[in-house]
């Protein structure tokens, strides 16, 4: 059976080489292999078709029958890795936090330890008829949220 390893050792190096992160590589016990790439300015077919014939010449389809996805994340999924963070940094995200809470803003920072979310939100504060702009800054450890998907608006 293929392994997870066995293609992140096969491929992590040129992804990283060429600019590119690995987001994320996955192997069901069918076979089926989806590997997830992008980069800063995004993935084009071309790169897509590299990874996938690189892994196609180190795996024999007649030793090993699999099948295989190579792309970028699709808009809407969780981010899963730093590169994500720091790609999407400047965007509006949606950030669901472990204990519950539900906080949008826009995505200020990203490092290794953590990340920032800026919400900005008009509330009324008691005793006044006007609301006033808030605006608050959040500071989150990856391990306490649930999901950060960035905001696709049209």
């Amino acid at each position: 059976m293929i392994t997870q390893s066995a293609i992140v050792e096969l491929i992590g190096g040129t992804v990283e080489n060429d600019g590119y992160f690995l987001v994320s590589v996955e192997v069901k016990p069918s076979n089926a292999i989806t590997v997830f790439i992008d980069r800063e300015d995004g993935v084009s077919i071309d790169y897509c078709v590299k990874i996938s014939r690189l892994i196609e010449g180190a795996f024999d389809r007649e030793v090993e029958d699999y099948s295989l996805e190579v792309s970028s994340p699709g808009i809407g999924l969780p981010f899963k890795v730093l590169g994500q963070y720091r790609k999407n940094t400047g965007k509006e995200v949606d950030v669901v936090v472990k204990d519950g809470r539900k906080i949008s803003g826009i995505l200020t920072d990203a490092n290794e330890e953590g990340f920032t979310v800026k919400e900005e939100k008009m509330i009324r504060p008691e005793g006044q008829k006007k609301k006033e702009l808030q605006i608050t800054d959040y500071r989150f450890n990856y391990i306490d949220v649930k999901s950060v998907i960035e905001i696709i608006k049209f």
